[in-house]
């Protein structure tokens, strides 16, 4: 899946080559910057948490993701500084899809998915809610098309506020 840059004059915005937009997906409110925690744990409590506030998830959700992290861990190694996890659960958690973003202050480690064995520093944390397993992978495959840009990660790890998140992400 090919990317293509849109606007020169604001931060770095990508999209896929078919139109599709991670932004659709991801509720401004659900966008968390500059976060501070000191665990992977503390990562998926706060966005859960959020995600819960504005509807999305049930009260279970932030406990199964944090379970399920545990056998099937989700942390993609990049070879980058700062790498990326895509935490999630079963859809019985799950009020309506949706997508939390938390860009770190600092990075955590999270389980490598590849080498469950080995840790993998974390930057940015996209939380799934998905309520339907047929529209998983789509929105696996819009992220992934995200994250395999290095400038759309520099441009999540340097965005000021959610309108330049949104600018990267749309």
């Amino acid at each position: 899946m090919g990317l293509v840059a849109r606007d020169r004059r604001r931060p770095q915005t990508w999209r896929t080559k078919h139109g599709a937009s991670l932004d659709r997906h991801i509720d401004p409110e659900a966008i968390l910057l500059g976060v501070t925690a000191d665990s992977n744990e503390a990562v998926i409590r706060q966005l859960a948490s959020r995600l819960e506030a504005l509807g999305y998830v049930k009260p279970s959700y932030a406990d199964a993701v944090v379970k399920r992290e545990q056998t099937m861990p989700t942390g993609l190694p990049l070879g980058l500084a700062e790498n990326v996890a895509v935490p999630h659960t079963d859809p019985i958690h799950v009020n309506k899809a949706g997508v939390g973003l938390a860009v770190l202050s600092k990075p955590v480690d999270f389980a490598n998915m590849e080498e469950p064995d080995e840790a993998v520093s974390v930057g940015i944390v996209f939380l799934l809610a998905i309520n339907d397993k047929d529209k998983q992978i789509e929105m696996l495959q819009e992220i992934m098309g995200t994250i395999q840009s290095p400038e759309a990660l520099a441009g999540l790890k340097q965005a000021a506020s959610v309108d330049d998140v949104r600018a990267v992400l749309s």
